[in-house]
């Protein structure tokens, strides 16, 4: 599998897959298939794209040690870049389309309203994560605080599953299943820091 990992065509083509999903919105909304209340829909959506490819990005890490694999990390760069590019288009839609920029209505959900609170932590840990994704950030911060600072990618999607949770509209099980995703990983990541200290 390394050798699809490391070819030429690869990442053009994981590229292409990660904009399928704007693709067919963009074609849902076109043809008028998004439902009665489309600005909810395409809300769920992006949100729920977000969500996954956070989740995709994190689970890169313990993929790529598996046999044959490690050349899949050169894709976790593109994955959280396109997990942050979904969770703008997510924002964007709710303060241009949902509210339509209203501030006093973006003021009050932003300081009574907890689950648009977690929201935003989600997408604001995420900022920081993105300017500093590119290999130049890399040499300034040094790997050890880059790696340090990139932790807060389990904190993003932790606030991302509970801003999905807190919604309590329906489909409550959706979040569930992306929560004990995330546990999975993080139990993982645990258990590996512990084994290699231990040696």
């Amino acid at each position: 599998m390394n050798r699809f990992w490391n070819s030429r065509l690869a990442k053009p083509l994981v590229f292409f897959l990660c904009l399928v999903p704007l693709f067919l919105l963009a074609w849902r909304w076109q043809a008028n298939e998004l439902g009665i209340n489309r600005i909810e829909t395409v809300a769920r959506y992006t949100g729920n794209w977000t969500l996954r490819f956070l989740l995709i990005s994190l689970s890169i890490t313990p993929f790529k040690r598996l046999p044959g694999q490690s050349g899949i990390a050169r894709f976790r760069r593109m994955t959280g870049l396109f997990a942050f590019f979904y969770a703008t288009l997510h924002a964007l839609h709710y303060y241009g389309l949902d509210v339509q920029w209203n501030l006093d209505i973006i003021k009050e959900d932003l300081t009574t309203r907890r689950f648009f609170i977690a929201g935003m932590v989600g997408l604001g840990l995420m900022v920081p994560l993105a300017l500093t994704s590119f290999n130049a950030a890399i040499r300034r911060l040094g790997s050890r605080r880059w790696q340090l600072l990139h932790k807060l990618a389990y904190v993003s999607a932790a606030a991302g599953v509970v801003h999905f949770f807190w919604q309590g509209k329906a489909a409550l099980w959706t979040p569930i299943y992306y929560g004990m995703f995330l546990g999975v990983l993080l139990l993982y990541r645990l258990g590996y820091w512990a084994t290699h200290r231990k040696a």
